[in-house]
């Protein structure tokens, strides 16, 4: 039989991507939960095998201009308190941070377009060591401190990158998922206004995909994948 993964969706082109084809791999059927289209609240937070949420052009903080994000913090927090995998990306680290009692606020540095992080020791020894030196896709303002008892696993000079929480928590405020060999355009459509704004010229970033979206494609696989196994072998020594 099959696992199952939940992904919590805000925008339409920001999905699993590329992490889509390492889930079917390791034997997990996908389902996603668009946030406007379905209500949240009916989605169980223990139910799934896994749970991913993903990115989102809001901050954790607009409580009162999007309500929903009550219903998704209590969620996702519930998740959490049951040691249960969760994968959160951009905004969805930003709420798992949040759901652990860290700070989320803007950075006043808008970080969008490809770049490496800095590994920690941590982090070069995880999972995500497959990144190492591979410039990954930010987009992003905001920003999270660590929360108590996590465990840092990069960074940027303006911002905590990642974070872990046990085996079964990945916090990853940059996309190591996006297909940006193949499928970046929605992203520069949907966020035109951000990137004008910022005074960014999409086609730089569309420059960097070509450059960059193949090494980032096998790099993010791996380490999902690597991160998928760990989970595993963690629920194998709880069962």
């Amino acid at each position: 039989m099959k696992k199952s993964a939940v992904a919590i969706r805000h925008i339409h082109f920001e999905t699993l991507g590329t992490f889509e084809r390492e889930l079917s791999i390791a034997g997990y059927a996908l389902n996603y939960v668009d946030v406007g289209k379905t209500n949240i609240s009916m989605v169980d937070p223990l139910k799934a095998d896994l749970l991913v949420v993903l990115g989102g052009p809001i901050g954790v903080y607009e409580t009162d201009a999007y309500p929903f994000l009550k219903t998704e913090l209590a969620l996702v927090r519930d998740r959490l308190d049951a040691g249960l995998p969760v994968l959160g990306i951009c905004l969805g680290a930003q709420l798992i941070a949040a759901a652990l009692g860290a700070k989320v606020a803007p950075s006043g540095i808008k970080e969008i377009g490809f770049a490496p992080v800095n590994l920690t020791e941590a982090g070069r020894f995880g999972p995500l060591r497959h990144l190492s030196g591979v410039p990954v896709l930010h987009w992003h303002g905001d920003a999270f401190e660590l929360p108590e008892g996590a465990t840092l696993l990069a960074t940027t000079s303006a911002a905590n990158q990642a974070f872990s929480m046990g085996a079964n928590v990945l916090a990853l405020q940059f996309h190591a998922e996006a297909d940006t060999g193949n499928d970046l355009e929605p992203w520069l459509i949907g966020h035109a206004a951000e990137l004008a704004g910022a005074g960014l010229d999409p086609r730089h970033i569309r420059d960097h995909a070509r450059t960059h979206g193949v090494a980032l494609r096998k790099a993010g696989r791996a380490a999902f994948a690597e991160w998928l196994e760990q989970i595993k072998h963690g629920a194998e020594q709880a069962g």
